[in-house]
């Protein structure tokens, strides 16, 4: 399926009705293996992960960044964010490295160097960004731009919430809804390009092969 249009300008985008994002009550906030542990068996039943992470700014020239400091992962009804210590590192490893276990979002080279600082490698990652050269993108495309164009609403990104210090310990209300919002809005985006058939054929036919053997493997 083949779909073409101009490029939004900002000011189009910003007209757009807001994005629905998740109810707070249907977000959780994980510091403790104990709450990992709650959730263990939910997250294992989840196929598409709608992912993402954040990390603290760094502001110095040749500062490196000692993040992620938040894991971001989104089913259809929840998400989940997970503040990083050894810890919750150590029960998320088995997820990120699991094959049969897609997760998807925008601009996941970064968040895998990450990773691989921490000894996780993660797999089965969609990255989203370069799926939009139907609509006459051919560029990377950023989730705000996404959400415009597949469901015709504002995904509002605030700088000042992206830019803060995610390494906090108590998240305010305003990281926490941006948060969550970065990972659902990636697993609804992945949701429309993968059933209405606009990734490459190539992507199209890896993930139904890991979402077959995910089904015959239950």
């Amino acid at each position: 399926m083949q779909e073409q249009t101009v490029a939004l300008s900002k000011e189009q985008i910003r007209a757009l009705p807001v994005f629905q994002n998740l109810h707070p009550e249907n977000i959780l906030v994980i510091r403790t293996l104990e709450q990992c542990r709650e959730i263990q068996d939910e997250l294992n039943q989840v196929k598409i992960l709608g992912f993402d992470t954040e990390s603290k700014p760094t502001f110095k020239v040749g500062e490196k960044s000692t993040g992620p400091h938040l894991i971001q992962l989104a089913s259809h009804d929840k998400a989940y964010l997970f503040q990083v210590s050894t810890e919750i590192l150590g029960f998320l490893k088995p997820i990120l490295e699991n094959e049969r276990q897609l997760k998807v979002g925008f601009g996941l080279k970064n968040d895998t160097s990450g990773f691989r600082r921490q000894g996780i490698e993660p797999k089965s990652l969609i990255e989203l960004s370069k799926s939009f050269s139907s609509f006459g993108y051919t560029s990377q495309v950023g989730v705000q731009t996404a959400v415009a164009l597949l469901f015709q609403r504002y995904f509002a990104k605030s700088k000042k919430i992206s830019t803060s210090n995610w390494a906090v310990k108590y998240l305010s209300s305003k990281q926490i809804a941006y948060a969550a919002a970065d990972a659902y809005a990636a697993l609804l985006i992945f949701d429309h390009l993968y059933t209405q058939q606009l990734l490459t054929p190539q992507l199209q036919q890896q993930i139904s092969r890991i979402l077959d053997d995910s089904v015959s493997r239950t």
